[in-house]
């Protein structure tokens, strides 16, 4: 079941973490799949061949919002669904070197797998 973590961004716990979640400023390496939520269309994955898993600074601004909200409510080891509503990801601007269209909401899969 989803719960929310802001207006715009909904977490479903796939897998329970440890730890305390991240601060922000943390770096944090994650394995994260994206696609749009309708209709359903896979856009990236860090686990397609010749992808490796995404470094970030957490809560600084430099992923999209949903990511920094969704993000600084796991733990290491957590693997969750975010639902982003299109006003905490791409926005009226879309994304389209990925095929993300203008207002597009999103579902990205995220597992933590460091954080320091």
């Amino acid at each position: 079941m989803a719960v929310p973590v802001s207006e715009g961004v909904m977490k479903q716990v796939l897998r329970e973490g440890s730890g305390a979640p991240p601060n922000p400023g943390q770096t944090i390496t994650v394995h994260c799949t994206g696609s749009l939520a309708n209709p359903p269309k896979k856009f990236w994955s860090t686990k397609d061949p010749g992808q490796q898993p995404f470094s970030f600074q957490v809560g600084l601004g430099k992923v999209i919002k949903g990511w920094d909200e969704g993000c600084l409510s796991m733990r290491n080891g957590e693997i969750a669904r975010l639902f982003i509503a299109s006003h905490k990801g791409y926005g009226q601007g879309g994304f389209s070197a990925w095929g993300i269209t203008p207002n597009a909401d999103l579902v990205f899969e995220i597992e933590i797998v460091s954080i320091q």
